[in-house]
């Protein structure tokens, strides 16, 4: 690609590493643009990645000056083009974007073109941290046992990317047992800055990225911008598409004073959260500022990058300043990368310092950092923050709720459920140390440490009913613990090593113990779960456990010791020791000191370089796998992980007419809140569900069924786990809960997948009806994906999450909201009516109106205006392509 220049702002920069050179933002200051000083510290990175992009196509000078020329106190529009330099992925997103990459190399050769133009163009990095699962905990062997499983579970999928390996340039793979993505993205694959040759010449500039996970936000603590896209994005990212978006409102959020002592970095977050999300952040940039940011370490900035989908903006930005320069250093990243990356943000006016200018921003944000005081988040939502000295009045509170919206218990056999130690409402079955959120963060992680060993000190142990575990995002983790003596008392207290991942956060959590599930069941009983996660959403934990909350690190060493929500932690003894006193929770919680004098004597940089050495080689179980040769993959018709997707059957090398829609059903009438994971669940398989039926007619004994998660590689089976999570509730059958709906106009009640394809054989559109933060969760593209299989042609919601959002369009589905005031429920519409879209087969329009007509079936017809959420001109090309996918396929096959 020849990039052009025609701002003159190309400029040399000496540093340790030698000689660069860079697109010069100062210098596009100084040559008419004043306003490039106060650019917001995000803005400046997206200019200067429209300056090295310039090619008067994609990216033309006008676009330059358009944000060059940003002005916070409008409301202007514009359309840019961002490249990223590398994409992330994790397993469970990876293997099907590797799945698509792999069928697009086939249908490049069907219709005449090179497969091998199908190759990523930047780096594409996948770390294999989604699949191990916590079915052994609380002993020594835990994480072997846990690790034989996985790869039992997963041979074939992992043999598929080992095969992709090879078989793609530019792709690199971190084998299983080695980290959390954004974990080991922080510490290791970041570059806050590259260096890369073009023409022969060293060029510098700013890492920035995509990834198949919302949480890839979480580098934005080092300064890198990059964000959650769905894998069908994020694979057109990695053929070298241009993401299309808006110049973005960015919120700056002044952080003053410090955190009070007996608070941490969690609790930090979790204010931040239900600040933002009741503020209202949904596609902004968010950058933080103030003084207060010289308290928090980078590990804290981190944490609060983390959860920005839990908040609903699109980045949480961090400038680069001495502590990332510190970070750096303690990571183990070379000195030639530390001062290219000081010399580079410094030259750029990025460097955050006490003479630097505050930005300009779109609107500002107060926090006073002394305010936040210990919290958990719950039970439902992330977003929903307790003080943790109103957690047990709180739970009381949503008991009887929880109460009513669980199913009554089944019929038992006399005597189930009385056997192990008797729990009630409110016990708390599962404590989770797991998720790169905190686990990054060696200042919580030190604290439960430390919590743990003065508890055992004082003679207190978990209660037995708690399914205990701890799943670090790096193997430094357990390095420090185990050097600061730590990692003996976890133990004492069942948090023993079982694995490296995401685990309980996504789903992983295993099984209960059987006396304790028994009890669940049999008592209809509403139990909790404690973790140190993001996301605690409904069915997403453990398929029995209704009430999920979020907390530090320390705080789930605390819970586990308490057994249950059913106590205050801040005045009520948490245990008696062993000459019969009580012990508060103050008792046993570390200083800051203490926890600060630790970190300095136990975590050092060997410890990252000697983890990170070998990080993509992987343990012997990895090496032993023997991938396929060749460069387009063999697919197995008999597979029931990896099968040949249908995106492509039938692709022409121009796009047919589009097609009206008309004469639709609603599949579903769904509530505020809808989440990716209701959409498309990660967790267990049913024995009795579509998904369950199909993988049993080939053999697949329910044992051997894994989760959704690890089978999205096969679009049979997940097509039948759409919209079947066992907490859906869907209103065209109101009283029932799981994937179910009303086959129309009959009213039969059936599965959706059954229901969805008796439409499709009947020639049936399909729509879904929803309310508010429809598809907000993680960045879950099947969740677009099932939908658009099941045949759904449009989805119409109150509001949409923002990735969610962008992938029904990249699906080639039309995404409308109702206009400010009107609802499904508002215009009396019951589902049962058929509905009639108008113009969606002709002139739409970004951001524009359509005419819904729903006739309902006694043949009145309400009719009312939907706004098109189809925000670019660039989005609606893929919309009409049928989907980024056929759109970039067709452009590769143009290309000379």
């Amino acid at each position: 690609m020849a990039y052009q220049n025609s701002f003159g702002v190309v400029r040399d920069l000496e540093s340790r590493g030698g000689s660069v050179k860079y697109y010069s933002l100062p210098a596009l200051q100084h040559s008419g643009f004043p306003g490039v000083a106060r650019l917001p510290y995000s803005l400046k990175i997206l200019l200067e990645n429209l300056l090295r992009h310039e090619d008067n196509a994609a990216v033309k000078p006008g676009d330059i000056q358009a944000l060059a020329n940003w002005d916070p106190s409008t409301d202007i529009e514009k359309e840019i083009a961002f490249t990223p330099a590398r994409v992330l992925l994790q397993d469970f997103t990876g293997v099907p974007a590797v799945v698509d990459l792999a069928a697009m190399r086939d249908a490049m050769a069907r219709l005449g073109g090179d497969p091998n133009r199908v190759n990523p163009l930047q780096p594409m990095e996948l770390v294999i941290d989604h699949s191990v699962q916590v079915d052994h905990f609380g002993t020594a062997d835990a994480f072997h046992l846990n690790a034989e499983l996985e790869y039992a579970r997963n041979k074939e999928r992992y043999t598929f990317l080992r095969w992709g390996q090879n078989a793609f340039a530019n792709f690199r793979v971190v084998p299983p047992e080695t980290g959390i993505v954004h974990q080991v993205n922080l510490e290791y694959l970041a570059r806050v800055v590259f260096r890369a040759e073009r023409d022969g010449v060293a060029w510098a500039y700013p890492d920035t990225l995509v990834g198949t996970d919302s949480h890839t936000t979480m580098v934005n603590g080092l300064g890198v911008v990059g964000w959650g896209v769905g894998g069908i994005e994020a694979e057109a990212a990695m053929l070298g598409q241009p993401i299309s978006m808006l110049i973005p409102p960015v919120v700056g959020f002044r952080l003053d004073g410090v955190l009070p002592a007996g608070t941490t970095a969690t609790d930090l977050v979790l204010t931040v959260t239900e600040r933002l999300r009741k503020h209202g952040v949904v596609g902004k940039f968010v950058e933080f500022f103030g003084p207060g940011l010289a308290s928090l370490s980078l590990a804290d900035r981190a944490t609060l990058s983390n959860m920005c989908p839990e908040y609903g903006a699109t980045v949480a930005i961090f400038p680069i300043d001495a502590m990332t320069i510190d970070y750096l250093r303690l990571t183990g990243r070379d000195a030639a990368t530390v001062s290219l990356v000081e010399a580079y943000a410094r030259a750029q006016g990025l460097f955050a310092d006490g003479e630097s200018p505050e930005a300009d921003y779109n609107e500002t944000i107060d926090l006073d950092l002394g305010s936040v005081e210990p919290s958990l988040a719950g039970p439902k939502r992330p977003q929903d923050r307790v003080a943790l000295s109103a957690a047990k009045s709180k739970f009381a509170a949503a008991l009887p709720q929880m109460l009513a919206e669980r199913k009554k218990p089944a019929a038992v056999p006399a005597g189930a459920g009385t056997h192990g130690p008797a729990i009630d409402h409110g016990a708390v079955v599962v404590a989770a140390i797991t998720s790169c959120t905190n686990t990054s963060n060696p200042s919580v992680l030190v604290a439960a440490g430390l919590v743990a060993r003065k508890a055992v000190e004082r003679g207190l142990t978990r209660k037995p009913w708690v399914k205990t575990s701890l799943a670090p995002g790096s193997k430094v983790v357990t390095e420090y613990l185990q050097k600061a003596g730590l990692a003996t008392y976890l133990d004492a207290l069942g948090f023993n090593l079982v694995g490296y991942g995401c685990t309980t956060c996504i789903g992983n959590s295993g099984p209960l113990p059987e006396d304790v599930a028994a009890q669940i069941e049999a008592r209809g009983l509403i139990v909790a779960s404690v973790l140190s996660g993001n996301r605690n959403f409904e069915g997403r934990v453990q398929p029995l456990v209704r009430a999920n909350y979020l907390a530090s690190p320390p705080l789930v060493v605390a819970y586990a010791l308490a057994g249950t929500m059913d106590l205050d932690l801040t005045s009520e003894p948490i245990g008696t020791d062993r000459a019969g006193a009580p012990v508060y929770l103050k008792d046993i919680w570390p200083s800051e000191r203490e926890v600060q004098d630790c970190i300095a004597a136990s975590v050092t940089a060997d410890m990252y370089r000697g983890v990170y050495a070998g990080v993509f080689e992987g343990d012997e179980r990895w090496k032993s796998i023997t991938p396929p040769a060749g460069d387009r993959f063999a697919w197995d018709d008999t597979s029931t992980y990896v099968r040949n997707p249908p995106y492509f059957d039938g692709l022409t090398l121009e796009p047919p007419p589009s097609q009206p829609i008309a004469g639709a059903r609603v599949l579903a009438v769904l509530g505020d809140s809808i989440t990716t994971d209701h959409i498309s669940p990660a967790g267990n398989i049913k024995a009795d569900s579509p998904a369950g039926k199909y993988l049993q007619e080939r053999g697949v004994q329910p044992k051997d069924f894994n989760q959704y998660g690890a089978r999205r590689g096969n679009h049979e089976v997940m097509m039948r786990g759409t919209f079947a999570n066992i907490r859906l509730k869907n209103q065209l059958v109101p009283g029932t809960e799981g994937g179910v709906t009303a086959f129309l106009p009959g009213g039969e009640v059936m599965p959706i997948y059954d229901a969805a394809m008796k439409y499709k054989a009947a020639g049936v559109p399909l729509v879904i009806l929803a309310g508010k933060e429809y598809g907000s969760g993680s960045s879950r593209d099947w969740a677009a994906k099932g939908t658009a299989l099941l045949g759904v042609k449009a989805v119409i919601a109150e509001s949409f999450e923002r990735i969610h959002r962008s992938n029904l369009v990249n699906m080639g589905l039309l995404p409308l909201q109702f206009l400010p005031g009107q609802s499904a429920a508002a215009l009396g519409l019951t589902g049962h009516e058929t509905f009639e879209i108008e113009g969606a087969a002709g002139a739409l329009a970004p951001r524009g109106t359509v005419t819904v007509k729903a006739a309902a079936t006694d043949g009145t017809v309400k009719s009312f205006e939907a706004r098109v959420r189809i925000d670019t001109p660039e989005e609606l090309i893929a919309f009409r392509n049928g989907g980024i996918l056929p759109y970039v396929l067709r452009q590769l096959l143009k290309k000379k």
